[in-house]
């Protein structure tokens, strides 16, 4: 892989969101949501350490066949353009579910319907701050701070 790669999500890689067939690792999955067809390799990684995911993630994910690349980026070429509203609400819903999942188990059962009801990116980022305070008081707040700093880099 290289640093100006652009990966994207192959059929196998939506059905995995779609399905979770293949019980992915929490950190692993969080990647496979923000790999977008957009962001090269190097900010995937940069968005992939700030998701508690290991250096190779993007490589296992590669080598599952659930990403798979589509081209490069031009040296000096213009910075990839914001996802679209649609894919921004997926990506930060699919975060923010993932997040209950993993630390709050079935205490977040009321934040999941939380997250659920929301019809837009604009009300889960209200939710935002409510879910890194449970994540706080569950896993301390060095974790929920950092697990907040990757969830807005991949909004970015």
């Amino acid at each position: 892989m290289r640093a100006d790669e652009v990966y994207a999500k192959t059929d196998a890689g939506r059905d995995e969101i779609e399905t979770r067939a293949r019980k992915l690792a929490p950190a692993l999955r969080s990647t496979l949501l923000v790999v977008d067809g957009r962001r090269t390799i190097a900010q995937l990684l940069g968005l992939a350490s700030g998701l508690h995911a290991p250096p190779d993630a993007l490589a296992q994910l590669a080598e599952l066949g659930l990403i798979a690349p589509v081209g490069q980026i031009a040296p000096g070429a213009a910075p990839l353009p914001q996802s679209d509203v649609a894919d921004r609400y997926r990506l930060l819903s699919g975060l923010m579910s993932e997040a209950v999942r993993q630390h709050l188990g079935l205490r977040g059962y009321f934040m999941q319907l939380k997250i659920e009801r929301c019809a837009d990116t604009d009300e889960l980022s209200a939710l935002l701050p409510e879910l890194t305070a449970a994540i706080a008081k569950s896993k301390g707040e060095p974790s929920a701070s950092q697990w907040e700093r990757g969830v807005r880099a991949a909004l970015a």
